[in-house]
């Protein structure tokens, strides 16, 4: 019998065990996750940004706890000796037509309380000296990491409080008692007195088998990276951003350094046919049928359809994603680019075709839902693990 069950062995279950083990030490702890191994999907494919939260309304979760998160991923990092470099970003804007849409941003970040400054083109290449831009904000609370070493340290937090975390069984069904709740896995059935849900992919699927059918749906999207040549990486020095399309509610392609000196550029943003599927030929009828017919995603494809065009351009073409990287770096080549691992975000949408904007937690007779947490979760992640165990207080 355990006191708490979670239901999915990424960064941000681990960090609800984490947070349950340190605060409840005599409480029985339990983690199921169905892959092989932990942080297998979003976590494992994450680009490894320590978010600021400059890009998140003011007030929401996502603000709150980014910036929150930003701090407390810090100082974790420093008190388990996991290697983290703070070394800021730029948000560039390329034209004269996005000014406008950069002094929105550095509003916004103003109003999150954020250490930012504005730079002039000539201090701009100062800071990125290969960098195409007339102007841009320089975040300095930006940073990098590697949160699949961070999800390994809040699993042994765990482990160390003397609770269990079973990866390779796939939760089948869900059984809400009285008294207790009742988990049937791949492998075995265990009984618990509470369900924390941090399924990520197959969050609302789980929440569904639980006996609660929330009003949204998670939709696979796929990003796809390249990474850069070793030669070429002196183009970059640390992590540089475009201004967000208004018109498109995705960052857009960036370059990011990671925490291994490797230099990543994208994503692109296109429809996945699986929800954890990495490779454009990754199909699952189930999975794709679900999402096409589902209401929320024909509203959002017909809203977004030309731009969506755009995306998929540069999926099936390397030198459409290298224009896009050129409008930041123009000495950047196709030749400059190797193809590396993609990821997939698992974004909640309404049925009336809108993205759920903040993370969205749901709290059940004697379970608790993590139903939206994308990006900036990872960053995040120690927040949402708080968040989470204080409403189980109430």
């Amino acid at each position: 019998m355990y006191d708490y069950t979670i239901i999915g062995g990424g960064i941000v279950g681990l960090s609800v065990g984490k947070e349950l083990a340190e605060k409840y030490p005599n409480k029985k702890i339990l983690v199921l996750e169905k892959e092989d191994e932990l942080a297998a999907h979003q976590t494992g494919h994450n680009s490894g940004v320590i978010h600021s939260g400059i890009y998140y309304t003011p007030g929401s979760f996502k603000a709150r706890f980014a910036r929150a998160g930003n701090k407390s991923m810090q100082e974790f990092c420093e008190k388990h000796g996991i290697p983290y470099d703070m070394c800021g970003k730029v948000i560039v804007a390329t034209n004269e037509k996005e000014r406008p849409l950069l002094d929105d941003l550095y509003e916004r970040g103003l109003q999150n309380k954020l250490n930012i400054a504005r730079l002039n083109q000539e201090q701009l290449l100062e800071v990125e000296p290969n960098v195409n831009g007339v102007e841009a904000i320089h975040v300095k609370d930006a940073g990098i990491v590697d949160y699949t070493e961070v999800s390994k340290a809040f699993a042994s937090i765990i482990i160390e409080q003397g609770s269990d975390i079973h990866c390779g069984e796939a939760v089948e069904a869900i059984h809400e008692g009285a008294d207790e709740v009742t988990v049937e896995t791949s492998k075995a059935t265990y009984k618990t007195d509470f369900v924390i849900n941090c399924a990520g992919l197959q969050s609302d699927r789980i929440a569904n088998m639980a006996g609660y059918h929330i009003d949204m749906k998670i939709v696979p999207f796929r990003g796809e990276y390249f990474t850069l040549k070793e030669e070429s990486t002196h183009l970059v020095k640390n992590l540089i951003y475009p201004v967000p399309n208004p018109e498109f509610p995705f960052l857009g392609v960036h370059f990011t350094r990671g925490i291994n000196g490797e230099i990543e550029a994208g994503p692109n943003a296109v429809l996945g046919f699986k929800r954890e599927g990495y490779k454009k030929t990754d199909i699952n009828l189930k999975d794709l049928a679900e999402t096409l017919t589902y209401k929320g995603f024909i509203k959002l494809a017909g809203k977004y359809m030309k731009v969506g065009a755009g995306e998929m351009m540069r999926s099936v073409s390397k030198q459409k994603f290298t224009e896009s990287l050129q409008q930041l770096i123009p000495a950047i080549e196709k030749d400059d680019l190797v193809a590396a691992p993609a990821g997939v975000r698992a974004q909640a949408l309404n049925k009336d075709g809108s993205l759920v904007d903040d993370f969205m937690i749901i709290k059940g007779k004697k379970s608790l839902h993590v139903c939206n947490a994308p990006s900036p979760a990872a960053t995040a992640s120690i927040e949402i693990g708080k968040e989470v165990v204080s409403r189980l207080g109430k």
